[in-house]
């Protein structure tokens, strides 16, 4: 398919999310119209897309009259699916092909893909393999697309940060002291989303993977130290005890000492120096845990 250069109207998914809510935050920020898709558009961020701009439409991703009326006269699409629904990673692909296709059917100008960091490397963690067998069938349909691969997200940390142990903290995490972690906050999706919408002749057939920060373990608990004025310490989860926890995390956090994301950090700040770090997250966003 040829390459449209059009400032047409594109369609979120995934709308009152992080990064479907950042993604449209920076389209409109740039006189972009936006559709954005939501299974209740009366939700109160549904209301709030509104109030920002937004055109806000009903949709179920397993419904393909229902896709086929939101993709209805839009230029371009932006992609994001979950493995966290009911039907786990197999629906994340079911929906992720069925948006695929309805974007065949509507000939959209420009498909962006969220998809993760190391989706093609045969990586062995189940929501990223996922991920990459929906890139493939993208690639097979022959849409004009772009695929973002996000790395960890930072605001993970609000789940697995540093815990309570006397007078201070611990950050226990599945990494090796040595492991280089990158990290992205979801709510700067919004800058690269925007920039391949803007720019297809650069962008169309590209893969970009993208993150704000790298850091290791111990470079991760000196930042929380920083910001909370308590003693914190690193400490090495082995990886079996993570997996008897959670499987998919054990297997996860073995491929970050393993093999890890691979973006090209200061080029991604050179272009954007307003990329959200591990500190500026923290000191946003986190608290210290009470004693």
């Amino acid at each position: 398919m040829p390459i449209s250069i059009d400032r047409g109207t594109v369609l979120v998914l995934g709308a009152t999310g992080n990064q479907g809510a950042a993604v449209i935050r920076e389209l409109l920020r740039r006189g972009r119209p936006v559709r954005a898709l939501t299974r209740d558009p009366q939700s109160a961020k549904a209301q709030a897309l509104v109030a920002a701009g937004a055109e806000v439409v009903a949709g179920d991703l397993d419904d393909a009259q229902s896709l086929d009326a939101a993709l209805n006269g839009v230029h371009g699409v932006y992609s994001v699916q979950t493995f966290m629904g009911p039907d786990g990673i197999a629906g994340e692909e079911r929906q992720g092909r069925a948006v695929a296709d309805a974007a065949v059917r509507a000939k959209v100008g420009h498909f962006v893909y969220a998809s993760v960091g190391g989706a093609d490397r045969n990586s062995g963690v189940p929501h990223f393999d996922s991920k990459g067998r929906i890139e493939k069938y993208i690639d097979e349909l022959g849409l004009p697309a772009t695929v973002l691969r996000p790395a960890f997200f930072i605001n993970n940390f609000a789940f697995v940060g540093p815990q309570r142990a006397g007078d201070g903290l611990i950050l226990a995490l599945g990494l090796k002291p040595e492991t280089t972690l990158q990290m992205f906050a979801p709510e700067d999706i919004g800058l690269f989303a925007a920039d391949v919408f803007d720019n297809p002749q650069t962008y169309v057939g590209r893969r970009l993977e993208v993150a704000s920060d790298e850091l290791t373990g111990p470079q991760m608990a000196e930042v929380f130290e920083k910001i909370s004025g308590l003693p914190t310490r690193f400490q090495e989860l082995p990886i079996e005890q993570v997996k008897q926890f959670n499987q998919e995390m054990g297997i996860m956090f073995d491929w970050f000492n393993h093999e890890g994301f691979r973006a090209d950090v200061p080029a991604l700040r050179t272009l954007h120096p307003e990329l959200t770090t591990l500190e500026t997250w923290a000191r946003r966003e986190w608290t210290a845990p009470a004693q």
